[in-house]
């Protein structure tokens, strides 16, 4: 590019026109201001070189700066991917593990259900052969079923003795009559009901008083410890001695009682009231002996409602009222998922054959 500028910068030779020797002097003297115009266009020309060369040293630079910047942003979701991936399969890995653990416990108890499951039909395959090696005794069978009648009757009378009077004593008797009865009868077909049976038992076993009779207990402990009213209960407290002295003298001439309007405040209402009282509770004996919870609740919410008119808002008060709560939710049955079962299934058994 600079000899291209240059190029046209030369003057022309003088000496090229036929009378150069007449007018020599006469144009020797332009020849000058030519040479000085062709410097600032040569140094304009450098000047334009090299600004291109700045802007084109810029541009590459930049050019390479966003290159690396491409790069270092492409490694970098290189980077984030990878480690994506890696959580990915990391969080694969930990499920993987996980169900593998679950798979594991599952079949740890499986086994154990699979050998106690072994372990009874050993036991059942030794009672079945027992009872097949006595099955060709024919002379059994009227014996079988007068036993079976037995412990029909026995689990009856068992049965009866909870529903009627819950006696716990004379219903474990009676159950154990019966498991003797059963464990005397060659029957393959009794192994179930044995069964049954001891899980009846237990389940009686577990019972250890009638609901009724401590209900009835904790009643007449709540009614031997009921004061009868009298005045001094609505009364306010006396006064301390070190109380201030107008508090001292006016609690001589000021009595102080409450002014609730269901208060009984008369003696002869609060006589009455507590008799009153009284008579609740007794229905609520009654009841307990019939059994009839929803007469004996009944009573114990009519007899909260006398202790309200007895007595004051006090302490005392509200904790007689919290014991006829837990009183009211006491049952009076008792409640056994497995009672009768046995009886039903040896009738079922017996309607079969």
């Amino acid at each position: 590019m600079t000899d291209d500028v240059s190029a046209p910068s030369t003057p022309p030779t003088p000496a090229a026109t036929p009378s150069a020797p007449v007018v020599a002097p006469v144009s020797a003297a332009p020849a000058t201001p030519k040479a000085t115009t062709a410097s600032p266009r040569r140094g304009g020309a450098v000047w334009w070189v090299l600004t291109l060369a700045v802007f084109a040293l810029a541009g590459g630079l930049w050019y390479d700066g966003q290159r690396r910047d491409a790069r270092a942003r492409a490694a970098a979701a290189d980077s984030a991917e990878r480690l994506r991936a890696l959580e990915t399969r990391l969080e694969s890995l930990r499920r993987d593990a996980r169900s593998h653990a679950q798979r594991l416990q599952q079949a740890d108890a499986t086994n154990r259900v699979l050998r106690d499951e072994l372990l009874g039909i050993g036991q059942r395959s030794s009672i079945l052969e027992d009872q097949v090696a006595k099955l060709a005794d024919a002379n059994r069978q009227g014996a079988q079923a007068l036993r079976l009648d037995e412990a029909e009757l026995l689990l009856t009378a068992a049965e009866q003795r909870l529903a009627l009077s819950a006696d716990l004593d004379g219903a474990r008797r009676a159950y154990a009559l019966a498991a003797g009865v059963l464990d005397g009868v060659d029957a393959p077909g009794l192994l179930n009901l044995r069964q049954t049976l001891a899980q009846e038992r237990a389940d009686l076993d577990a019972v250890k008083t009638d609901p009724a009779r401590a209900a009835s207990s904790a009643l007449d402990a709540f009614v031997a410890a009921l004061p009868e009213p009298t005045d001094e209960s609505l009364r306010a407290a006396p006064v301390a001695a070190d109380a201030p002295w107008w508090e001292r003298m006016f609690s001589k001439l000021v009595t102080v009682s409450p002014a609730d309007p269901t208060l009984a405040v008369r003696g002869e209402e609060r006589s009455a009231g507590f008799l009153a009282l009284q008579m609740e509770t007794t229905l609520a004996r009654a009841a307990i002996e019939r059994r009839d919870e929803t007469a004996y609740r009944a009573a114990l919410r009519r007899a909260d409602g006398w202790i309200v008119r007895l007595w004051p808002d006090t302490p005392a008060r509200r904790e007689r009222q919290a014991t006829l709560k837990r009183l009211s939710d006491m049952p009076l049955r008792l409640s056994l998922p497995t009672q009768g079962s046995t009886l039903a299934q040896l009738r079922d058994q017996r309607a079969e054959r």
